[in-house]
């Protein structure tokens, strides 16, 4: 026990003596990891129970792991005075993730992942429109090119829509929503408080779909929602301190791994490998994304005191 006491005591040490960027890039990269095997998870599982039921696991769960923080804190971090906030919060995400499990369950991985970086294209959108953010030829030129990437993933008019691509489509625009809210939150709201309010609304707001649609299942099952919880837990919680340790910049090139572990997890376990098209526009998505990032850093830079009024 004294060893191994000693091992992670090293293991600390050896950690904070890294720069908080070098860190923050694990943490990415542990996120990224989490999130595919999370998403990986929901697949598999989706092909005994609805998407609706595996949400309302992946939140019980996902809760349950964040508990003992909770309790660390004698439930301090539950102190707010913008609960209403983290409730329409809450609705947004719930819808988001129900669309995005189920486009999990009836298309191919990779493509899920692909069009799932059109987040930051919306999110620069309703930075313009919510947020009051001035309106620059460079940031709409790059959502232009981002879209564009999304016409080459999608291409209507030569292959059908399907109703996956649409649903995943959505629950970005969706989830851009709930981004600008948490922008809005962390103002006055610590990191952890706004993501234990996020896995207590989830939990409470998945409920009633879950019930709409609920399917018997049996202890294996659970097992794998078990995991899903987990790493979605884990998936959060690195994300959330990797952009505590350093710059969303610095962090967002490494995003890109997760459509890497996409196409790894859907070849091997489900035979589907992406095609020229889904990687070549989730390229352009993903530049744009990362130009709009990096053009925003050189604009903070040079006005420092420069805020974010609400329009």
């Amino acid at each position: 026990m004294q060893t191994l006491s000693s091992i992670l005591q090293g293991v600390s040490t050896l950690w904070s003596r890294q720069t908080p960027a070098l860190r923050g890039i694990v943490l990415m990269c542990v996120s990224t990891v989490a999130f595919s095997i999370m998403h990986g998870l929901v697949r598999f599982v989706s092909d005994v129970l609805p998407p609706f039921q595996i949400a309302f696991f992946r939140n019980i769960f996902g809760l349950a792991f964040l508990l003992p923080l909770l309790l660390r804190s004698r439930f301090a971090m539950l102190r707010t005075k913008r609960i209403g906030l983290h409730a329409l919060r809450g609705v947004i995400n719930i819808v988001a993730m129900l669309m995005f499990f189920t486009a999990l369950s009836i298309s191919p991985i990779a493509k899920v992942t692909a069009l799932s970086f059109t987040a930051p294209i919306f999110m620069a959108i309703l930075a313009v429109l919510l947020l009051g953010e001035r309106f620059r030829i460079y940031r709409w030129l790059a959502i232009l090119f981002g879209f564009l990437g999304m016409l080459i993933i999608l291409r209507p008019g030569f292959v059908a829509i399907d109703t996956g691509a649409l649903l995943v489509t959505g629950s970005a625009a969706l989830w851009a929503v709930a981004m600008v809210l948490i922008k809005i939150l962390s103002r006055t709201e610590s990191s952890l408080t706004i993501v234990a309010y996020m896995g207590i609304f989830l939990g409470v707001f998945s409920i009633f779909p879950a019930l709409w649609v609920w399917q018997p299942f049996g202890l294996q099952t659970l097992g794998w929602m078990v995991f899903i919880g987990f790493f979605g837990s884990i998936a959060q919680l690195s994300l959330s301190q990797a952009l505590k340790e350093t710059d969303p910049t610095a962090l967002m090139p490494f995003d890109f791994l997760k459509l890497i572990w996409a196409a790894v997890i859907g070849a091997w376990f489900f035979a589907e490998v992406p095609d020229l098209y889904t990687w070549s526009g989730a390229a352009v998505i993903f530049l744009s994304g990362l130009f709009i990032a990096f053009r925003e850093r050189q604009i903070k830079n040079r006005s420092p005191s420069a805020t974010w009024p609400i329009a």
